[in-house]
């Protein structure tokens, strides 16, 4: 349930109309009363014999009545108005229990305490399945001001207690970082043209996706008009470009001009200040990524960041966040059309996760960065969907990891975020890897090359040789040990390396995860004897392994 608070200078009368009205695309339905500050206030939806306009002025006029008295000396904000709206999925409430939540409303925001019958004068409209509005007037009856010292949130933690109360969907608190959300009017208009997001969503991503590409401010804003977005420079007398807006073509209002957003209101990381910071150390000249692989570069940038978030201060941490954010932006670009959808609605579930209080050390990754927009800028070295594949496996382990980090830092929404993330890239993952392993096992070795795999594995890790054995993935597994050690590594070398690297207790499939770790390190220029040797001699030691509740949430 979202109340939202907004207040305003004048007479109720305005906001009556609108209320009691068609609403500006004729989305309002059977306007009416749902309760009052008496119970018994004129409702122009409920009085068939009479002119609903007077029935509007007679109630708006009650409504005014208190600050009319004060003349002079009435507040210069006089208007609180409150919509309170249930979530898609919730139940539709009947009349009498919008009423209870209107109330018990006014008395958390003080503007009514229960049993106060001298507090300020209130009605409650419907004309939504989901939603209401409480308009309020700010002088009670007896001259006074109200006290609603912090009424935003105390209205939303007095919401939370109403999800409770009435089984509605659970809200998380936010700590004031979120991205604005569409308004009802928006959401009606995106319903009303088909669309599948509001405008100011649809901006929102295609702007992050032009950050996360861009190296320079002109590139920036050439990306988003090659994306067909319209953009506004805010211009100082003195020819400083201090700001922008966006708008979508055809988005338009009444007077059919375009309705613009200024990137502020998409996003607080999105106004021209903070991407100018972010475009600081994204440019190409301070890191330069190496030759070779760029997905390489992108997988163990991104298989570090569980490193950074257990290990690393808070701003590097969010700096991590942020960057794989910016990478799950531009990877739904890159996608197999059947997996881009849920990459996309990954990336939007995550955009929560990569903003918080916290300050971010965007330099910290700037290889991850980098390798991204390698990656999306030169579509030719895809090559056959592994790396991708391979890039979020790990981006699984690493939003597991985000979902553990936040919560210990009570980022309840973040968590959220990070969990409705997983969720998308598990759906992802799956309609990604599948066609490139069975592409990959086509390729399988002849059965004595197998079971000579076969033996080094039981001897390796007895602990998981049978799952391994009996995994689909087994004849992908030995696919890639064959290609690399076809390329001059030793394969017994190679599985030891690759099963050093992280535990397997937690993987749904071990032999997927090994085929993966083999295939990178495969990729790799083969060592030669003396280094083969001394590499059999010195397996490394397995790292530091995450939580074993994030084990089960990231688990594939």
């Amino acid at each position: 349930m979202i109340p939202k608070i907004i207040t305003g200078k004048g007479s109720t009368r305005r906001l009556i109309a609108y209320l009691f009205g068609k609403g500006t695309a004729n989305e309002h339905i059977d306007p009416h009363l749902v309760a009052s500050w008496n119970d018994f206030a004129p409702d122009p939806g409920r009085s068939p014999h009479r002119d609903p306009k007077e029935v509007e002025k007679q109630l708006y006029t009650q409504l005014d009545q208190p600050v009319a008295m004060l003349g002079r000396r009435a507040p210069k904000t006089t208007v609180w108005h409150c919509p309170v709206r249930a979530a898609p999925e919730d139940p539709i409430l009947s009349d009498a229990q919008w009423a209870e939540i209107a109330r018990r409303i006014v008395a958390a925001a003080g503007i009514a305490p229960a049993g106060d019958t001298d507090a300020c004068r209130w009605v409650a409209v419907r004309h939504a399945d989901d939603h209401i509005h409480i308009a309020a007037t700010l002088v009670r009856q007896d001259g006074r001001r109200p006290r609603r010292d912090h009424d935003i949130r105390a209205v939303q933690r007095e919401a939370r207690k109403i999800e409770s109360a009435y089984g509605l969907r659970r809200l998380k608190p936010g700590d004031g970082t979120a991205a604005k959300r569409p308004t009802s009017k928006e959401h009606f208009k995106a319903k009303r043209l088909g669309q599948d997001a509001a405008s100011r969503e649809t901006l929102r991503l295609r702007v992050r996706r032009a950050m996360a590409a861009a190296t320079t401010e002109t590139e920036f804003f050439a990306l988003l008009e090659a994306t067909g977005v319209n953009v506004r420079s805010k211009t100082e007398p003195s020819g400083d470009v201090t700001g922008y807006s966006v708008s979508l073509p055809g988005d338009v209002n009444e007077q059919k001009e375009p309705i613009w957003y200024a990137g502020s209101t998409l996003a607080g990381d999105l106004s021209l200040p903070k991407i100018r910071k972010h475009l600081a150390v994204s440019a190409p000249e301070p890191v330069t990524v190496r030759p070779g692989n760029p997905w390489h570069h992108a997988i163990a940038a991104t298989e570090r960041i569980p490193h950074h978030l257990t290990h690393s201060d808070d701003a590097v941490a969010q700096g991590q966040l942020a960057a794989l954010g910016g990478a799950l932006d531009l990877l739904s670009l890159t996608a197999p059309a059947a997996a881009r959808a849920e990459l996309e609605q990954a990336a939007v579930a995550f955009e929560r996760a990569t903003r918080s209080r916290i300050a971010a050390d965007h330099a910290s990754a700037r290889v991850l960065r980098r390798s991204i927009q390698t990656i999306w800028s030169d579509p030719a070295r895809h090559g056959d969907g592994a790396g991708l594949a391979m890039l979020i496996d790990a981006a699984l382990t690493a939003v597991a990891y985000a979902m553990h980090w936040h919560r210990t830092r009570q980022h309840a929404q973040q968590e959220a975020s990070a969990e409705q993330t997983l969720v998308h890239l598990q759906t992802a993952y799956a309609q990604i890897a599948s066609p490139v392993l069975v592409a990959i096992a086509s390729r399988a070795p002849g059965p004595q090359t197998k079971r000579r795999y076969a033996y080094h594995l039981q001897q390796a890790a007895p602990e998981h040789a049978e799952r391994i054995l009996n995994d689909i993935a087994w004849d992908a597994l030995s696919t890639v040990l064959a290609e690399a050690e076809a390329a001059g590594h030793n394969a017994s070398t190679l599985l030891d390396r690759a099963l050093s690297q992280r535990t397997l207790d937690d993987a749904r499939s071990p032999a997927r995860a090994l085929t993966w770790r083999v295939r990178r390190l495969g990729e790799r220029q083969a060592p030669g004897p003396r280094a083969q040797a001394a590499s059999a001699r010195h397996v490394s030691e397995r790292p530091a392994v995450p939580p074993a509740q994030e084990h089960q949430a990231r688990r594939r």
